[in-house]
Parts: structure tokens; sequence; C-alpha cells
């Protein structure tokens, strides 16, 4: 198995609250407060967790509570559960468990990682439109813990040490380095 780990990126300070992730990411991409729903989703979040065999992370959650599913400067999707359709977010999950992560794996492009359910296993919550992936290494007590891993296009696996949103927010304001990543535009389109 081959180890293309770039390394570790490592937050000037994790942003641990749900809410102030996101205050981060809105001021990170000023046009996404426009695509707030009027109210927040009631998202039958144990449709996942229970489907997936673990809970998420609460800044994800708030996440997909307060905005449908998102692109990223044509280049990021974000996909996020609707109310009611929890079953069809679970199977586009597991379609990617069982497939583009699964070849990942096989490819030897993993550091060691396999795909969720394996003990650590790579989650996926969001990608690109060139083929990178956004994933969470399931490791730690809790998911408030996971790392944020990205298996970029060129075939490098990076770990940040932030959650997701805060991940997002830093990589579209340029705090942290993209490392093989393209420069994003942080204008935000609906999917």
């Amino acid at each position: 198995m081959t180890d293309d780990l770039i390394g570790t990126q490592t937050p000037a300070q994790r942003i641990t609250d749900p809410e102030q992730a996101i205050e981060a990411l809105e001021r990170a991409v000023p046009g996404l407060a426009d695509h707030h729903r009027p109210e927040r989703a009631v998202i039958d979040w144990a449709v996942l967790e229970d489907g997936l065999g673990t809970a998420l992370p609460d800044d994800f959650k708030r996440l997909a509570e307060r905005y449908e599913a998102f692109a990223i400067g044509d280049f990021l999707l974000v996909g996020l559960p609707d109310p009611g359709m929890e079953h069809h977010r679970l199977r586009g999950i597991r379609g990617d468990l069982e497939g583009v992560l699964q070849d990942y794996w096989e490819a030897g492009m993993s550091i060691g990682l396999r795909p969720h359910p394996a003990p650590g296993g790579l989650l996926p919550w969001a990608e690109s439109n060139e083929g990178d992936k956004f994933l969470w290494s399931t490791t730690g007590d809790s998911p408030e813990q996971w790392l944020v891993t990205i298996a970029s296009r060129n075939g490098g696996w990076w770990h940040y040490e932030g959650g997701a949103v805060q991940f997002l927010a830093e990589y579209c304001n340029g705090t942290l380095d993209p490392w093989g990543l393209p420069p994003i535009d942080p204008e935000v389109t609906p999917c």
C-alpha cells in the first residue's frame, strides 16, 4: 500500500461550537446566508446515524438543518440531507462507501485507512467536481474529534484537525494551505 500522506494541518484554534463554525463559514462565503432555509429543518438523524452505525458531527448536522445541499465556487459540492429524504442520502453515502472509497482503498491510496464501518474508517461528506473527496476519519471518542481527510484527485491525502464546517470556512477564506486543491471562489450555488 502506498503512503501518499502529504501531512496534517491544524487550525490556529479549533472551533468546537457548531454555531460559531457556521458563522465562520458565512463570513468566508458571504452569499451563503442568502440561501438560509426559512426555518430550521427537522432532519431524522436517526435514519442516517442508525444506517451508518455512528453518530455524525454536530457542526455538520447544524449546517444541514440550516442549509440545503450547495456548491462552493462551482467546485465543491456539500451534500446535505433534506427532511423526508434521509433514506436517499443514506443510499448515496453507502454508494460512495461501496464504490469510490473501496476503489481508493483497493488501489492502495488510502494511507492505511479503510472505508467506514472499519475502525477509524473513512466516511464521505463532500466531493469536488474534479474527483477530490472530503471525508471524515472516524477516529476518536466522538464525532466531534474526527479529522477531516482530503483525498486529492492527484493521489495525495492529507488531514485537517478541525471540523468539516471549519475546514470549509478556512478553505474559502484562504487560511489553510489547499495542498493540491485549487484556490476556491467563495461563491455559493444551491443544488
